[in-house]
């Protein structure tokens, strides 16, 4: 990797001035590990001093960027001062190596199902959080810097069932991940992009050759417009330029109206950088107009993963569901279909974190699914076809 183009993924090398800028906090920061996957994988979470443990708090994920950590992501894209005063726990974990590149990071860019199990360490810290910690579970966030937008939008498609929205701030999506996103329910999404991003470019542009094509931030934001059916036409606010030193000015859009109240909000920054806009620390052109940190919070408080359907029905279903039996299963579940046009249809078994276990196209009616080699516990059947998807809960026993 060229040298130029590392020096900026690496998004901010911010070591020596941490030393010299940021206050003691009086409240409890928490550094742990487990192994997982046969590695050990690290974490800071911070506790704020509101907090007493007698109310079910919100959880937010803070996902570093390429080649940087958790505790830099705790200072740079920083929740603390808002937990401080709202009342909600961060969890800030360490990324490890992540190909195809020789940084630490989150596993985003190669083949789905290969590489390092990023989600399954997120579904696991996330369990580790709420045994110890009064987490409320449907409350449930995801935000990241670069690498670590990238991975909040892996949670809003794989880990859905335990993910209520996600911001992304200089992230994107590779085709691949486009195209195969399962989300579970409509997903409150908002994206902070600069147009002048030099690493992951606003326009698809992919800086980093041995990582596979970003797809545009446009493209992106009207996939999950459509997705979860906001309006097609956003609302546009021009930011005051208050900051008239910073070299950059922001736009911000909204698509409101979507299915569930959800919806999805665009910052664009107009000649931004690689940069978390609001940030403490300027590791090029930084927007100074507005605190990324604040909006995400605004953004994430309006919404709870209970208010959300799991599974996205729709009137053009041209099947019918006549039953999932015996559920709970132990050796074999039956699905029944409707299917008087003989139109394909998908099956798929998932586990909760979205990941297909089991898939079979068909044009019949009547499926059987074998469960004796799954261990016990809930699973996900999905039934779609070019029209619609819905989305069961199944136990097996």
């Amino acid at each position: 990797m060229h040298t130029k183009i590392r020096r900026k993924f690496i998004l901010f090398s911010i070591n020596a001035i941490l030393l010299c800028g940021i206050n003691a906090h009086a409240q409890t920061t928490i550094i742990d590990s487990f192994l997982h996957d046969g590695i050990y994988r690290s974490y800071r979470i911070y506790i704020p001093a509101i907090n007493d443990g007698t109310k079910k708090v919100p959880l937010i994920f803070n996902l570093h960027g390429l080649s940087s950590n958790g505790y830099e992501q705790e200072n740079y894209g920083d929740f603390r001062p808002i937990a401080d005063t709202a009342n909600f726990i961060i969890v800030s974990p360490n990324g490890i190596n992540v190909a195809p590149t020789p940084y630490n990071g989150w596993n985003t860019f190669v083949t789905i199902g290969t590489g390092t199990d990023d989600l399954g360490f997120i579904n696991r810290l996330l369990d580790t959080a709420a045994k110890r910690y009064s987490i409320n579970l449907n409350r449930v966030y995801a935000t990241g810097m670069s690498n670590g937008g990238f991975m909040s939008y892996e949670l809003a498609c794989f880990m859905s069932s335990r993910i209520t929205a996600i911001a992304s701030v200089a992230g994107s999506v590779t085709a691949e991940r486009r195209t195969s996103c399962n989300a579970l329910h409509a997903t409150p999404i908002m994206q902070i992009h600069g147009t002048a991003d030099k690493t992951v470019g606003y326009d698809g542009t992919n800086y980093l050759t041995t990582i596979p094509g970003f797809t545009h931030i446009d493209s992106l934001m009207q996939y999950w417009v459509k997705y979860n059916a906001c309006g097609s036409t956003a609302s546009k606010t021009i930011l005051p330029n208050i900051s008239t030193t910073d070299s950059c000015t922001a736009e911000h859009y909204v698509w409101s109206g979507g299915k569930e109240s959800s919806s999805v909000e665009l910052f664009k920054i107009i000649g931004g950088g690689h940069t978390w806009p609001g940030s403490a620390f300027r590791t090029g052109v930084t927007n100074k107009d507005f605190s990324a940190s604040k909006e995400i919070w605004r953004f994430f408080s309006q919404y709870s993963l209970d208010q959300f359907s799991l599974g996205i029905p729709s009137n053009n279903l041209s099947i019918e569901l006549l039953g999932i039996y015996p559920n709970p299963a132990k050796d074999i579940l039956h699905v029944r279909l409707s299917n008087p046009n003989r139109g394909e249809v998908t099956l798929q078994f998932s586990d909760l974190m979205g990941r297909a276990l089991w898939q079979l196209k068909t044009t019949e009616d009547d499926v059987q699914i074998p469960c004796d080699t799954y261990p016990s516990g809930i699973y996900l059947m999905s039934i779609r076809n070019e029209h619609s998807t819905s989305v069961h809960k199944i136990i097996v026993e």
